[in-house]
């Protein structure tokens, strides 16, 4: 309920307050966290049925003092792993392999290569999604960020020869495709992760250049089969916006062509600033009854949509990639305005004991595709480290995450699976 959740909130707050005091920029102390104790005062035994009863009426603690072990029930073991994550519990670890590895006292120790000049917020929010799954793992950990100035190839060789020096040999770095080329033409022996980029958009076949990104132009291809002629694309002035559009219009009419259908395609490129559209819809019968695809981020995207029924424009079907994948969408628009949308969407696992550790950090990994694919690469680095298994079963090939695609119509208060033609309901 509400007030646990305050309560694990100021809890959360006052247990990492040594990182704080300690910390410098993202450097995670040296200073160990505080393990929590539960001891279990009571010689009467706690069986499934009484450790539903604790849960149900919010005695967390009489619950984890009995639960000190793996529980043959899955929903309450999921709740036990939770609280042992959030409270940093010194409790006995999930399987056997998990206890082996805690016994070897081996530290798991992961660098993070940070050009925050041009990863904005990520700068911090994928540094707290590789640190909600460390602590949510409750094994030894060393999590250091190395801050470069700038994707310059000097920049970078300079900061993974530290890396290198301090004694790490993984390193997740969220860098845009400048930066993953520059990586890909220096001499390392490190494994690197890149969550924010895709192998298809970069040229490199090194055995140790690992990707997270998810794939904008499958996720297109999927989109393209429910448009039909006239295809009116809205982009902005950003790359992968400019890029997908591009893709778009070249795919659309390539498969016009095989199929013997018109292949009208329609563009605007919506100015940052610009924010009343009449020139684009206002009496515009040439884009009436259209397919539109919109490559904007979820605030202009909003804008178009309002716009769009405020000219009385009639859509077919409005389509967005994972751009739009965004519970903003379903409070900056109306009913109407989202009607016939599809949207693409990568983001089809989920874990609620990392989803909750992320939370307590302010992180999101249920929407956000990019601390979502950050997570996915410390599961996969924390399974080469450990040899356990892995939480995510994300397919890997070719060093490249293949995430499923599921279409989702955004209704009244949720994204749902979009299942049948529009035409059909």
């Amino acid at each position: 309920n509400n007030k646990e959740l305050l309560m694990k909130k100021i809890f959360f707050t006052v247990l990492f307050l040594p990182l704080v005091i300690f910390a410098k920029s993202y450097l995670v102390s040296d200073v160990p966290l505080p393990k929590i104790y539960v001891q279990n005062l009571d010689p009467y035994m706690c069986d499934e049925e009484c450790l539903q009863e604790l849960i149900d009426h919010d005695m967390i603690l009489s619950f984890l003092a009995y639960a000190d072990q793996q529980l043959p029930n899955p929903e309450q073991e999921q709740i036990r792993a939770m609280h042992v994550s959030i409270l940093n519990l010194d409790s006995n670890i999930q399987n056997e392999q998990s206890e082996q590895f805690k016994i070897q006292t081996q530290t798991l120790k992961i660098a993070m290569l940070i050009p925050y000049k041009y990863i904005g917020k990520y700068a911090t929010s994928t540094t707290n999604a590789v640190f909600a799954y460390l602590m949510a793992k409750n094994n030894p950990f060393e999590l250091k960020t190395y801050k470069i100035a700038s994707e310059a190839k000097n920049d970078i060789q300079q900061a993974l020869l530290q890396i290198k020096n301090d004694g790490f040999h993984y390193v997740i770095a969220p860098m845009t495709q400048n930066g993953v080329n520059a990586v890909s033409q220096i001499n390392h022996d490190m494994i690197i992760y890149f969550p924010t980029v895709n192998k298809k958009d970069v040229d490199t076949n090194s055995p140790s250049l690992y990707f997270g990104g998810i794939d904008y132009k499958t996720q297109s291809d999927l989109l393209l089969q429910k448009a039909d002629a006239p295809l009116v694309i809205f982009y902005d002035n950003s790359s992968i916006s400019e890029k997908l559009a591009q893709y778009e219009e070249a795919k659309f009419k390539f498969s016009s062509e095989n199929t013997g259908q018109s292949k009208r395609v329609y563009k605007y490129s919506i100015p940052k600033l610009n924010s009343n559209l009449e020139t684009y819809f206002k009496e515009n019968s040439r884009i009436q009854g259209g397919s539109f695809f919109i490559n904007t981020p979820i605030v202009k995207s909003a804008m178009i949509m309002a716009q769009l029924t405020l000219y009385d424009v009639q859509p077919k079907v409005i389509l967005s990639t994972q751009i739009n994948y965004d519970p903003l969408l379903l409070s900056m628009t109306q009913m109407e305005d989202r009607k016939n949308m599809i949207v693409a969407n990568s983001i089809t696992e989920n874990n609620n004991v990392l989803i909750e550790t992320n939370s307590l950090l302010g992180n999101d990994i249920v929407y956000d595709w990019i601390n979502y694919t950050t997570t996915i690469g410390m599961d996969y680095f924390h399974s080469l480290i450990t040899q356990e298994a892995r939480d995510y079963k994300i397919p890997l090939q070719n060093n490249q995450m293949l995430y499923p695609v599921e279409l989702l119509e955004p209704s009244l208060s949720k994204f749902v699976s979009h299942e049948s033609n529009f035409e059909e309901r």
